[in-house]
């Protein structure tokens, strides 16, 4: 498992955001509960009531908010993986909250139907404008800051403040036709009541958002397809790399898992757990918020071998230069049947390169032939493509031939065997 200081800090500071987050939510959800609930004593209207019962409500659901926050960084004995979960938890505390909102509201529309119009001032409607911008403005800077740090917490944060801000700008539109006095009645509700009535599609729809990201999260569903693919492109990558056997992830809070079973091409247990760092530091490094990551590796249990050798023609002749030889063939064999499968030339694809052709046909060996023994009549120890073949965990060997009937005949213990001749021209 690979885990810097700097991302440990990095998590420390995003968490730190998002408690000063949640604590200014609480203290904008006292202070408009207490504004909502006077101007509702004031005025009557079941609308601006709708909106203190939903204030109030939220400023305790940020209090439960702003402790999790606090629990969801923390280890315990009995939960050493830490308690991320706790912030989806709260997502889906904040969903009900807001249900208990909406229940409220329904009942409050059927036992008031027959209300006559509240009472309002120009006070109530300045006020009212102004709590809906206020709302507005922490909505955006919540969602902001749950996106960057992909919080679910200020997230759900974030939409919640959208649903107000809906609600509110209904709640405000009512309060302003009875100001001017256009009151009117549909299905025998007024204003007032249609406009609570409208708050509460608003806050079914949110809640059943929060409700289901919650608890998908919870239920253990996989992290998204594109991060998923990011992070097999990342495996890929690494020449050691074979096959990846499973590649799954979850998200737990706003931390991604990731767990990864793959074959590599070397045995030895240095090299494996080094390829498996460099992979685990590239994912921390290019996928956001991954708080752990498991690789499980194995080598290579195929009887099969590939084996490389440049060449100076497509007959025997094998070439002294690796980067600049004209073909390579590439032989396939069957090792516990002891045959040669196949035998194939390719051409070099990069003989006209003016810069690091050595380099680029190793990789080429190693990414679209996956050869496991690469075997030249001349040393590249300490060049670049054997520094290619050692990551890759693929072997080199020198002979001090020119016919490839003898390297055969030599390495491959299979005296007079050619299998099947494929020539690419």
């Amino acid at each position: 498992m690979f885990e810097s200081t700097q991302l440990t800090d990095s998590m420390d500071k995003e968490t730190r955001q998002i408690q000063k987050v949640v604590l200014y939510a609480f203290l904008i959800n006292i202070g408009l509960a207490a504004l909502k609930a006077g101007l509702a004593v004031v005025s009557g209207s079941l609308a601006v009531t709708a909106g203190a019962i939903d204030s109030l409500t939220d400023a305790f659901a940020s209090v439960a908010v702003y402790a999790g926050v606090k629990l969801s960084t923390k280890q315990f004995k009995n939960f050493p993986l830490g308690l991320y979960k706790i912030e989806n938890v709260i997502s889906v505390i904040v969903a009900l909250f807001i249900l208990f909102v909406g229940y409220e509201i329904a009942r409050q529309i059927f036992l008031n139907a027959g209300a006559p119009p509240p009472d309002i001032s120009p006070a109530i409607v300045v006020l009212l404008a102004l709590a809906t911008l206020v709302t507005f403005m922490f909505g955006q800077y919540a969602l902001h800051l749950g996106r960057k740090t992909e919080s679910p917490t200020l997230i759900a944060e974030g939409h919640h403040r959208q649903a107000d801000v809906f609600s509110s700008l209904v709640v405000f539109l009512s309060v302003l036709l009875n100001y001017f006095g256009l009151n009117f009645t549909i299905f025998g509700l007024g204003i007032d009541h249609l406009a609570a009535g409208i708050v509460l599609i608003f806050i079914a729809v949110a809640a059943w958002r929060l409700l289901s990201d919650g608890m998908r999260v919870l239920l253990d569903a996989s992290v998204d397809a594109k991060t998923l693919e990011t992070v097999r492109e990342i495996i890929t990558e690494e020449p050691a790399v074979i096959h990846i056997k499973s590649l799954v992830g979850r998200n737990s809070g706003r931390y991604r898992f990731i767990q990864a079973s793959i074959t590599l091409r070397t045995s030895d247990l240095k090299k494996a757990h080094d390829v498996s760092s460099r992979i685990e530091a590239e994912i921390h490094d290019r996928v956001p918020h991954v708080g752990r990551i498991m690789i499980h590796y194995e080598p290579e249990t195929s009887g099969y071998r590939r084996i490389a050798v440049p060449m100076a023609d497509t007959e025997h002749a094998i070439s002294s230069h690796f980067g600049e030889a004209p073909y390579f063939v590439i032989f396939t064999l069957d090792t516990t049947r002891h045959q040669i499968l196949e035998k194939r030339f390719e051409k070099n694809p990069y003989l006209n390169q003016t810069h690091g052709k050595g380099i680029q046909v190793a990789e080429w060996l190693v990414s679209h032939h996956h050869v496991d023994e690469c075997i030249v009549n001349s040393d590249i120890k300490h060049k670049g493509p054997s520094y290619v073949f050692a990551n890759a965990g693929v072997k080199s060997k020198v002979v001090e031939t020119e016919d490839l009937n003898q390297v055969v005949e030599k390495f491959f213990s299979i005296p007079g065997q050619t299998g099947t001749d494929v020539r690419t021209t």
